[in-house]
């Protein structure tokens, strides 16, 4: 019978080899590249820099939140009253048309993926102040299942009037089948100036805009139990290397290093595809990225194979991941959060709307209960890769009362309703939402939310997540089936990826 202790150094051995395998596997596959792995990279998707780029601006004015939003608004007992109230006829932003602002006896219907009471609570909350301010009735419905009810509904020809989508690709397919509508220069010109460059190119096809921006995910960051990692003497990783050596220094001393779910109703796999891009746009680079994106290397070249095969192995080491639903595919990703707060694992890599998935009362930030630290690059110093996502919002039917919800959803005055509603929700704490508006309120956030801004800033590379730019079938479909059977080890990755290359829309 072996040792524990050395069944844990063989893991520890483990791990560190598969660092190795990783790098020396990305040297190899980049030699057997073609040359237009390099010349051809330069024309990225539209997107690539749309979050990186000078996001926030220091120059907002801070009266902003004293004419749309009382602090005071915010109590449970009077939050839905104060809200109505809270943002009168003057705190829309004078852009605005005039007859936009009236428009009582209108309704609009918005339908997106956010279904929690926090999130879908949030965002009705903020459509309300609208509501109150237009005499527009407005309502929201989510669904964990909306990329497939979407499908349905606008094929049925029962659409929403506005779908929230967090897939550009998905957007571009609608625009493809004449779907949605374009976005009017009158919106365009209203919103454009409040996002940084790039923002719009993202839901922009044949030089037509067909979405508005209303919100922004950081990805590239892992949450931590700060308990365990005082008690155990570790330190916050600089490095991918380092990552790696603290997983297998945890594994050691008999520590679950991660929690890991991909468990996402329809929607099943998708954590385990930004797992992939992370580890791709860091461990090779951002034209490599780009070229994979956009359908011109192949699933089936060694160096996403790799990457795959990486993420796997490193998962199915014995102790290295806690799965609270039995299995990684089976745990819905947000069922981590109690897991990780309890210590039954260390941490959880996922973005930064995964604030709103932790329990009720849970501190957050520097010496509380939960920190987060930069999903770190290769090197501690050089560039600092940043994996992006968001949602927008795109129109089925024109009429003046949708497209003056479509303007406020890029305002300012929504980004601030929404933080500041979803901030309330959750106690007063961690929201779970950020946006990338440069006339925001930052006040709003506390501490640790703005440093999630600050790694938006400094970002070198940026890229938007890589599946929702994918066509739909392949990005928001096989790319996540595919890989769920690759993760429950159904087929082997190199099978699995022969099927979504398969899958790519010609």
């Amino acid at each position: 019978m072996t040792h524990p202790s050395h069944q844990r150094n063989r893991r520890r051995h483990r791990v560190r080899g598969l660092i190795g395998v990783l790098f020396a596997f990305s040297l190899v596959a980049a030699a057997c590249g073609s040359d237009d792995d390099s010349d051809d990279a330069d024309e990225a998707p539209a997107a690539t820099e749309a979050m990186a780029e000078e996001s926030m601006d220091d120059s907002m004015d801070d009266d902003m939140m004293d004419e749309s939003m009382d602090d005071e608004s915010m109590d449970d007992e009077s939050m839905d009253d104060d809200m109505d109230d809270s943002m009168d006829d003057e705190s829309m932003d004078d852009s605005m048309d005039d007859d936009m602002m009236d428009l009582s006896g209108t309704k609009v219907t918005v339908f997106g993926p956010e279904s929690s009471e926090e999130e879908a609570g949030a965002m009705q909350d903020a459509l309300d102040v609208f509501a109150a301010a237009t005499g527009i009735e407005i309502v929201y419905t989510g669904a964990r299942d909306f990329s497939d009810q979407i499908n349905a509904q606008a094929v049925g020809g029962n659409p929403p009037d506005i779908a929230v989508f967090p897939q550009p690709g998905k957007v571009g397919d609608f625009a493809a089948e004449n779907w949605i509508l374009a976005v009017p220069d009158s919106v365009t010109s209203a919103i454009e100036a409040q996002w940084p460059a790039g923002s719009l190119d993202t839901v922009t096809f044949g030089g037509t805009l067909y979405g508005v921006p209303n919100k922004t995910d950081l990805k590239s960051i892992v949450w931590y139990n700060t308990e365990i990692f005082s008690s155990g003497g570790f330190s916050v990783p600089e490095s991918l290397t380092e990552l790696q050596i603290l997983t297998a220094d945890m594994l050691a001393a008999g520590i679950t290093p991660w929690c890991v779910g991909i468990e996402s109703g329809p929607a099943t796999g998708w954590p385990f595809t930004d797992w992939m891009e992370d580890l791709v746009l860091r461990v090779q680079d951002e034209n490599v990225y780009d070229q994979w994106v956009a359908g011109d290397l192949p699933f089936a070249d060694p160096r996403i194979v790799g990457t795959a095969q990486f993420v796997l192995e490193l998962w199915n080491i014995p102790g290295a991941v806690y799965a609270a639903g039995g299995s990684i595919a089976a745990t819905p990703f947000g069922d981590n959060g109690e897991p990780l707060v309890a210590g039954d694992c260390a941490m959880h890599r996922q973005a930064s709307f995964f604030a709103a998935f932790l329990p009720e009362g849970t501190s957050v930030g520097p010496g509380q209960e939960i920190d987060v630290f930069y999903f770190p690059a290769v090197a501690a110093k050089g560039n600092r890769p940043v994996l992006t996502a968001g949602t927008y919002v795109s129109a089925f039917r024109d009429a003046p009362e949708v497209w003056a919800v479509m303007e406020f959803f890029g305002s300012a005055e929504y980004a601030n309703a929404r933080q500041a509603a979803q901030a309330a929700r959750q106690g007063g704490g961690q929201s779970g939402f950020l946006s990338a508006n440069l006339d925001q309120d930052l006040s709003l956030y506390n501490d640790l939310e703005r440093s999630f801004v600050e790694i938006l800033q400094t970002a070198s590379p940026a890229r938007f997540d890589g599946s929702d730019l994918m066509p739909a079938a392949v990005g928001a479909g096989t790319f996540w089936t595919e890989g769920t059977s690759a993760v429950n080890g159904d087929k082997t990755v190199a099978e699995a990826f022969a099927a979504i290359d398969a899958s790519w829309p010609q």
